[in-house]
């Protein structure tokens, strides 16, 4: 990855997760999630998916009105909403800083993403064995760690904390050392 690549901004602390399919990104994410919000911070998640999705299915209103032609289709209620935008013009995919937009930093203290492994921003790069994907360090300069499921990589990764993919509390300390917050996980979630 070329370094001389502005890194994306946004004015909440924000960390990626970048490796190939198949490592255990979302899996990861579903473990850290109840630790990091225990110690009360709001988390906001961004997903990258290479393919097309739906959140609404046949037969919901919302699925009917962006059928019928909506560009855009907000559903709110007192505890969700969500957006559903159509992207039909062409443009290909978002890129990080476009996501970030759609999102309220005034309601965040921390973003996770999941993807997005080409764009410049601070990320913990999983590696598993038994996959034989190439890692991505050192090509990428804004990996900040590695978790792995091997006790220590084949290639030495210099400076970078080498944490365990398989210690989700471990790694969330990581985070919360990376991003300068003073909390301490709580001890009976830390195991």
């Amino acid at each position: 990855m070329d370094s001389s690549v502005d890194a994306v901004q946004f004015p909440v602390p924000l960390i990626g997760f970048a490796a190939f399919s198949g490592t255990g990104k979302t899996t990861l994410l579903l473990k850290l999630l109840p630790l990091l919000k225990s110690t009360g911070m709001r988390i906001a998640v961004v997903k990258h998916a290479h393919h097309s999705f739906d959140v609404d299915y046949p037969g919901k209103d919302s699925y009917r009105l962006r059928s019928a032609g909506a560009d855009e289709m907000l559903v709110a209620t007192r505890c969700r909403t969500a957006l559903i935008r159509e992207c039909s013009d062409g443009h290909g995919e978002p890129s990080l800083a476009q996501t970030l937009a759609m999102l309220d930093p005034t309601r965040l203290d921390l973003v996770l993403v999941e993807g997005f492994k080409r764009e410049p921003f601070a990320k913990i790069e999983l590696h598993r064995t038994a996959l034989h994907s190439p890692l991505l360090f050192p090509g990428d300069t804004n990996i900040v760690a590695i978790a792995t499921d091997e006790g220590q990589l084949a290639v030495d990764p210099g400076p970078l904390p080498q944490l365990s993919i398989n210690r989700p509390a471990e790694i969330a300390a990581f985070i919360l050392e990376f991003i300068g917050r003073g909390e301490r996980l709580r001890p009976d979630l830390a195991c």
